[in-house]
């Protein structure tokens, strides 16, 4: 099949797999004003994930049309597919089963076996798009055992799960395709074991991608750095999520911003755009992180202090300490700001750190230096120290009638 026809291949699929969330859109829009009972994802939960489905289906698209010949862009579509099966069938069986009882058939079975084929897609597809980044092969020969057990594993429980008596854990309801006795215990033993197999092979492949890095050139190096820094900012957002859950709107804006940056850092990577801007924005991200960090810590603690001393001398409180915390950490912007960036850049960009100290010692030393000789040789000598030559000469012009000289 040509690059063209493939090209026109991922836009009908994401065509079509945009039918599904649009359908579960549909049906949430209907029943939004019946109040779900607990064990049910709320209407808005079904709207916030309708953001990430989407998203995985854009980037699926994005990289299929443009680097038809890689299969991690049809993993993604295929991702979206996943995750638009399992939003439709939640969907359908909450509006069939609360908002509109008998409105639509079979909403046990959506809510139950339908989602259950959705999510372990879903999860069979997880550590396959780690092992197979960037270019949709593993990093060597011995990483195919992972693949072929996720695929085989997670295959029959895929075929299992729809069979496995009890509650899925989707809708609070019992599967009614759900087999007793024995052969449901054998089912029940194949999906468990068969997702967990799967679960205990993402940190494998996340591993897989440490392996790839420190066996990779240039450019592979600098798309893993794009897709480690987006799971990175994936992982601390909903662990902040954890900790702390954001009042209204900001909980549905830290939900879906992660997934949406994960999607974009991929695209980037994926596709070679500016893949060298990501040691900036890293660099970045480390200095006003740690900044941050540091002036809410002097802040906090230097407002609680004063306070404390405050009410020991007079017995009360005063505006004067919240002003001059403020004023304190105005002042310590920009000297505390330089001293991360060095501290940074000593410990995480080791190289760059060591060149920028050697020019500005030769900077220093070149405003005093008269004796042109030790001049060229201290030139040279930083030439080697920064760039690392294989070899450095100086040419001299000569001012007057002569040769030139080398170093």
């Amino acid at each position: 099949m040509t690059d063209r026809a493939l090209s026109r291949l991922a836009w009908v699929s994401f065509g079509l797999a945009l039918i599904l969330p649009a359908s579960a859109m549909a049906l949430v829009s209907l029943g939004w004003s019946t109040p779900l009972p607990a064990g049910w994802i709320s209407w808005r939960g079904q709207v916030i994930s309708c953001a990430a489905v989407i998203g995985a289906s854009v980037l699926g698209c994005f990289v299929a049309t443009r680097r038809p010949r890689n299969p991690y862009g049809w993993l993604w579509i295929s991702l979206g597919w996943a995750l638009s099966l399992l939003l439709f069938a939640q969907a359908y069986a909450a509006y069939a089963l609360v908002a509109q009882p008998g409105a639509l058939p079979f909403p046990r079975t959506m809510g139950t076996a339908v989602a259950g084929v959705g999510w372990m897609v879903w999860l069979i597809l997880t550590p396959l798009l780690m092992v197979l980044f960037p270019s949709g092969r593993t990093p060597s020969p011995r990483w195919r055992f992972l693949v072929w057990t996720v695929l085989v594993l997670g295959g029959l429980a895929l075929i299992a799960g729809p069979f496995i008596p009890g509650r899925s854990g989707f809708v609070p309801i019992e599967n009614p395709l759900g087999v007793g006795g024995v052969a449901g215990r054998v089912i029940a033993i194949l999906g468990h074991g068969g997702a967990l197999v799967v679960l205990a092979a993402i940190p494998a492949a996340a591993l897989s991608l440490i392996f790839r890095f420190r066996r990779a050139g240039g450019v592979e190096r600098q798309q893993i750095k794009w897709f480690a820094y987006a799971a990175v900012v994936l992982v601390l957002l909903y662990l902040t999520q954890f900790f702390y859950d954001p009042p209204g709107a900001w909980d549905a804006v830290v939900e879906v911003l992660p997934l949406l940056c994960l999607y974009a850092s991929i695209g980037v990577a994926i596709l070679r755009h500016r893949l060298y801007d990501v040691d900036a924005l890293i660099n970045r991200t480390l200095v006003y992180g740690a900044l941050t960090a540091s002036l809410a810590l002097v802040y906090f603690g230097s407002v609680a202090t004063l306070q404390y001393a405050l009410r020991a001398l007079t017995g009360g409180s005063s505006q004067v300490v919240v002003v001059a915390s403020t004023l304190a950490i105005a002042a310590l912007f920009s000297p505390l700001k330089r001293g991360i960036q060095a501290f940074i850049d000593g410990l995480f960009y080791r190289k760059k750190y060591d060149a920028r100290k050697t020019l500005e010692s030769f900077g220093a030393r070149l405003r005093e230096e008269t004796d042109l000789e030790r001049l060229g040789e201290d030139l040279v000598g930083v030439v080697q120290e920064t760039m690392r030559p294989a070899h450095a000469r100086l040419w001299l012009r000569p001012m007057a009638r002569g040769r030139g000289e080398e170093r």
